[in-house]
């Protein structure tokens, strides 16, 4: 086949799928029509295979050709789909249809924040742990006091948290973190406890890719008899496996600070995309953080009358859209707030 060739066949297969389109009487048989001029045993498709055997010259006029003739008979095909539909729904009347379809009403789900913070309250109360929540407006003994953060500490100060004006001696604010859940339970309750404390906390931030004024926080404590680093360590292990779902996710601490805990570690995993070969995730690193631990300081167990001779215990901490933008692979934390629709509907 050569280029003449090849524009007559395609000018008098245009002129010959019209007509058959025309001639269509069913959708049935429109569908069966454009199988015929359009699919694989089309003159488009026997035009295009025989381009390569054409001169240089001659494929870009050759391949016009292709695409002006399938524009002509995809239009053709669509004008007349819309006549019979119309034609059909015209004989069916005003009766019902029940392949219409609802009022168009769309059900609703759980926010991703809200899927993953009851995900990880399952994983913990099948390793027998309960839930414990607290309020979110603090006095300065649970959110600080109780917790060994001396008088002078960076955190209790106005840049970095929301105070409340109620006219009251005491200083009152929007919690921190969800630590002062921890102090409540062991006012309350006493030890062996395990209680693990979700909730939502607030810092004096602006709202950008990597912070926000109100955020989600997951907590947990465990106090007993003879607890030590290795149950704190096995413990995070058994739960990062279960929230990847992945036997192979290895755990890293390093030492770092934190004032009520002691020994205190940063906790993170293996990179569960890259298994530490290296990724945007996890930075090149083969680690992703995901938040801090340690054995209960002795000083928090004496606050809340429980005796650190008898009794020990450990915690640990990390935010839930931390969890969802790792495993999502969500750039900005601020998506989670924006209430937009097309983002929320993904999850």
């Amino acid at each position: 086949m050569n280029l003449a060739d090849a524009l007559a066949l395609l000018e008098r297969s245009a002129a010959e799928a019209a007509a058959a389109v025309v001639g269509a009487a069913s959708l049935d048989d429109l569908a069966s029509v454009e199988r015929d001029w359009l699919g694989k045993r089309s003159p488009a498709t026997a035009v295009n295979e025989a381009i390569k055997t054409f001169g240089p010259d001659e494929r870009p006029r050759a391949g016009q050709a292709v695409g002006a003739y399938r524009a002509a008979v995809t239009d053709a095909v669509a004008v007349r789909r819309s006549e019979l539909e119309a034609a059909a729904a015209a004989d069916r009347g005003p009766g019902l249809d029940l392949t219409l379809g609802g009022h168009g009403a769309v059900r609703g789900h759980l926010h991703l924040v809200t899927q993953i913070r009851r995900e990880l309250e399952d994983i913990f109360v099948g390793l027998g742990y309960r839930i414990a929540e607290g309020p979110e407006v603090e006095d300065d003994w649970h959110n600080f006091e109780a917790l060994n953060i001396p008088p002078a500490h960076p955190a209790r100060s106005m840049q970095d948290t929301l105070y409340i004006e109620l006219g009251r001696p005491e200083q009152v604010m929007l919690r921190t973190h969800t630590s002062p859940v921890q102090i409540r339970t062991m006012e309350t309750q006493e030890p062996p406890i395990y209680v693990v404390a979700p909730g939502r906390t607030y810092r004096n931030e602006t709202l950008d890719a990597r912070h926000s004024p109100a955020f989600h926080q997951m907590e947990c404590l465990a106090v007993d008899r003879g607890l030590t680093m290795a149950d704190l360590f096995g413990t995070i292990e058994a739960f990062a496996k279960r929230l990847f779902d992945d036997e192979s996710v290895r755990t890293r601490f390093r030492s770092d600070f934190f004032p009520y805990t002691e020994p205190s570690a940063e906790l993170a995993v293996s990179c569960v995309f890259c298994h530490q070969r290296g990724c945007r995730v996890c930075s090149h690193t083969g680690w992703i953080e995901l938040g801090g631990c340690g054995m209960v300081d002795p000083n928090v167990f004496v606050q809340v009358g429980i005796d650190p001779e008898e009794w020990q215990g450990f915690a640990f901490g990390f935010g839930l859209e931390r969890i969802a933008m790792i495993r999502y692979g969500i750039d900005e934390i601020r998506t989670f707030f924006d209430n937009d629709q097309r983002f929320l509907e993904q999850y």
